[in-house]
């Protein structure tokens, strides 16, 4: 399983990544507007330096035909990083530009997913990670789980190198869902990881361990022994 942050504020993934194993981040042009009229090749750059090159980033093109994405993809890959993930759109022109992007060697994230024809469409495209918005999917009255187990199953019965990066999470549970149903990797807000883990029958335990050995010992530590 792979966890990514979705999000473009540095202090957040400064921050963050020291609690959790991330192995990348991702952006859309939503995300990048929660922080403003930012530097964007430069915030882009900035998050590269945290994460390392070892770690995957994902980057959304604005333009909606295959020529324009080509453009804004080789325009991200220059002012950034070479090892960017390009994020398309799952079109028509969307898969145009994933096999347009393929045949120059250059990593694609198929994105905005709704359909199983749209996943199956772009893992066939050569797509690197397939997103679907588990989500959105949900509001539309679409079985997210049937969906990711779907892509799952073609993934593997082809032998495909593509994997399902869930995306578009309203809540932990929906997180857990999709990694249970077969999803290879999720991307995720910091901010509902650390919610997360801020449950009061969390601490509540916490707490209580550390009475019972106080009540015992004092306040002497482990290290102290």
């Amino acid at each position: 399983m792979e966890l990514l942050f979705d999000t473009a504020n540095l202090d957040e993934i400064k921050k963050y990544s020291q609690y959790y194993p991330i192995t990348g981040v991702t952006s859309n042009p939503s995300i990048l507007k929660a922080e403003g009229n930012v530097d964007l090749y430069g915030t882009l750059r900035e998050i590269r330096n945290v994460i390392s090159m070892e770690k995957s980033l994902h980057v959304q093109v604005l333009a909606e035909d295959a020529d324009g994405m080509l453009k804004e993809a080789e325009a991200v890959l220059k002012n950034v990083d070479d090892k960017v993930f390009i994020k398309i759109p799952t079109t028509e022109e969307g898969l145009k530009a994933m096999m347009m992007l393929k045949s120059k060697g250059i990593g694609v994230t198929a994105t905005a997913i709704y359909t199983k024809i749209q996943g199956f469409m772009a893992i066939m495209a050569g797509a690197d990670f397939i997103a679907p918005y588990c989500n959105r999917m949900e509001n539309l009255d679409v079985d997210f789980e049937e969906t990711i187990a779907d892509f799952r199953q073609m993934i593997d019965e082809n032998q495909s190198s593509c994997k399902i990066l869930a995306a578009s999470f309203k809540n932990i549970r929906q997180v857990n869902r999709a990694f249970t149903v077969g999803a290879h990797a999720a991307t995720v807000q910091p901010m509902l990881m650390h919610s997360s883990f801020e449950m009061a029958a969390v601490k509540k335990a916490v707490d209580d361990f550390k009475a019972d050995w106080v009540a015992v010992r004092g306040d002497v530590s482990l290290t102290d022994l």
